[in-house]
């Protein structure tokens, strides 16, 4: 179990790293291709493009690298102030790419801003939020600068001369093929981007900068290992994987997506030793040749590998690939053919437990839960007012049919309780579920209104056979809470039929600018609706989306209220072509007393007819005896 929690603290140290360097990858190579092409040894050298070379590496890289970090922890605030901290370290070592500093400062002034945000949380006087907002943000920021220069720059200057020794030492000494035991295991674990971007690509850059080209860059990423261990299952595999294995290369070799020959290892994972062997071809061939690349080659591609290829290396970079996938073909294929079963390779199975392993390596693991022990369960989004609001009325239906004595209701993802047992949220969202409430359990959905998950579920509690008992001894003191809020009447003036809108921006900018017009939201709102409709659909299956802002314009917020909107026609509102919402329900709530209506709602999807009404009337009076049927 121990062993366990540490692997999944690996995992999310990793993709920390990961996600911190991923979006910025553009910029990595935009830098690779200046410096290849401009520099005096490139193949256009040019004395005025080549000045863009130590400005984009001393400043536009670490900058970037401590704004997403930042922004990783606490949203624009820290990414603002992780900003700031990692230009007092780049100041004070302007000789030294400061990669290292800016993936801890980062993240750091990222987490000081959060801690000063909840401190005062409530105590500012109302008027002075952006001046405390502006204020405090540039001080600290200031404080933290100052601090890293004279402080935390001397010491990561230190670490990066110490770090250089080490990558020195063990090319010198013949010693960086060892790295592939390493690195070849946990590409199967799905650590291939935290060990490629997190830690190679830092120690590459700096290597790169002395050298003109890093063999960092291309440990990870090169194609041949993955190719021959696929070749050999096309000409010694079985079934299915023999079958698909030249889709597999193309799809790697060319398209440069590892992960699809990640199921084949699963499937014998013995031929791991042929991966390995075949990385330390690799190295070992680049090593000779000192060659390597120019900067990061992403995806691992054939062509990345070559367009990021400086001149006098080609043979080097070429050599490695063809000699690693060689000796991956040549023990990949006596493994396979010592292979004495006659039964053919299953494929399917192994690509489950390659999702599983995926699963687990992104936050969303594939936990077995003692549902025996769930008392109280959350679903949660991002505002926490449309889509888990409907999510937790169907679930609490169905867990009230059963008589599962369970406590539900929903929250926003930054509210949910220290008490919650299971958390549940849309699969974009359980990442930063985890981060809020890692002391639940937690389990993802695609959309709020997904009749079978909570079906499955409902049957895993029952499983366990606890939880089947007389409603009676329910802690009503949340429920109890709602009824005395669930006072918001829908009339008239909040139902719209038979809208022509033909898409999901100018939709919401009708549903928003009606929100005003009735007085309950300021315009503000409206942008955090936009806002909160990138970040994750709000598209909840059943014909029906519920548009409203993020939690940070809950403050735009005036009364709350609630529109109906119907688009008889439809309107492309989620990911996936059938997404189609013909009844959109504009939220702006303060509260839990919207809950009432987003109920009615749920209770329709029950009742073909009464969502088929909702879809098609032209009478308003329709609507209100659906969502409000003793409403006078």
């Amino acid at each position: 179990m121990q062993s366990k929690s540490i692997q999944t603290k690996v995992q999310a140290f990793g993709r920390f790293l990961s996600n911190m360097v991923m979006p910025n990858i553009g910029a990595f190579i935009a830098w690779g291709l200046i410096t290849a092409l401009f520099i005096p040894t490139g193949w256009l050298p040019n004395k005025n493009f080549e000045t863009l070379v130590p400005i984009i590496l001393t400043y536009l890289l670490p900058i970037l690298l401590a704004f997403t970090g930042g922004k990783l922890v606490y949203k624009e605030r820290g990414a603002v102030v992780g900003s700031i901290v990692v230009m007092g370290a780049i100041a004070a070592s302007p000789n030294t790419p400061m990669f290292l500093g800016a993936m801890i400062l980062g993240p750091l002034g990222g987490y000081v801003i959060k801690v000063f945000d909840k401190l005062i949380d409530g105590k500012i006087k109302s008027g002075f939020e952006m001046l405390v907002n502006n204020f405090s943000a540039g001080i600290i920021g200031l404080i933290l600068a100052l601090i890293a220069y004279e402080f935390v720059a001397p010491f990561l200057h230190l670490i990066t001369q110490f770090l250089t020794f080490g990558v020195q030492f063990l090319i010198s000494n013949n010693l960086l093929p060892l790295t592939s035991i390493f690195v070849e295991p946990g590409k199967i674990l799905f650590l291939n981007n935290a060990i490629n971007q997190g830690i190679f690509t830092p120690i590459g850059i700096q290597q790169a900068k002395d050298l003109g080209h890093s063999i960092f860059f291309l440990i990870e990423a090169n194609p041949g290992p993955g190719v021959g261990m696929l070749l050999a299952y096309m000409f010694f595999g079985k079934g299915t994987a023999k079958q698909t294995a030249p889709s597999a290369i193309i799809i790697q070799f060319f398209g440069g997506i590892h992960e699809i020959y990640f199921p084949y290892v699963l499937m014998k994972p013995r031929l791991i030793l042929a991966l390995i062997a075949g990385g330390m071809t690799n190295v070992f061939i680049l090593t000779i040749f000192k060659a390597g690349l120019i900067a990061p080659a992403s995806p691992g591609s054939i062509f990345a590998v070559l367009l990021m290829t400086p001149k006098g290396s080609y043979i080097g970079v070429i050599l490695s690939v063809i000699c690693s996938a060689a000796v991956s073909f040549i023990i990949s294929s006596i493994l396979l053919k010592l292979e004495k079963s006659s039964k053919e390779d299953n494929l399917e199975e192994a690509q489950n437990k390659m999702k599983n392993l995926k699963n687990e390596s992104k936050g969303v693991p594939n936990q077995e839960i003692d549902y025996s022990t769930i008392k109280k369960i959350i679903v949660a989004c991002d505002a926490g007012m449309g889509s888990s609001a409907m999510g937790a009325g169907l679930l609490k239906k169905k867990l009230n049919n059963k008589n599962i004595e369970i406590e539900s209701y929903n929250t926003a993802i930054n509210d949910i309780p220290k008490d919650a047992d299971l958390v549940i949220t849309h699969k974009d969202l359980t990442p930063r579920a985890k981060e809020t409430a890692d002391h639940a359990h937690h389990l993802s959905l695609n959309n709020f209104l997904d009749n079978s998950f909570y079906d499955e579920l409902i049957e895993k509690i029952l499983s366990f056979g606890s939880h089947k008992t007389a409603q009676d001894n329910l802690d009503k003191s949340h429920e109890e809470e709602q009824d005395q809020e669930q006072c918001f009447q829908i009339s008239e003036k909040n139902i719209f039929l038979q809208r022509k809108e033909s898409n999901k921006e100018d939709a919401i900018n009708f549903i928003g600018e009606q929100l005003v017009n009735l007085g309950y939201v300021s315009e503000e709102y409206v942008e955090g609706m936009h806002a909160r409709e990138k970040l994750v659909s709000t598209y909840l299956g059943e014909s029906i989306a519920v548009p409203h802002g993020t939690i940070e314009a809950k403050e735009f917020i005036k009364h709350t209220g609630i529109l109906f909107c119907q688009f008889p026609n439809g309107i492309q509102w989620g990911d996936d072509e059938e997404d189609i919402a013909n009844i959109v329900i504009g939220i702006a709530a303060q509260g839990d007393n919207h809950i009432q209506i987003l109920s009615s709602i749920t209770n329709a999807l029950d009742d073909e007819n009464s969502l088929e009404i909702l879809k098609n009337t032209h009478q308003k009076t329709d609507v209100l005896n659906i969502l409000q049927p003793n409403n006078e």
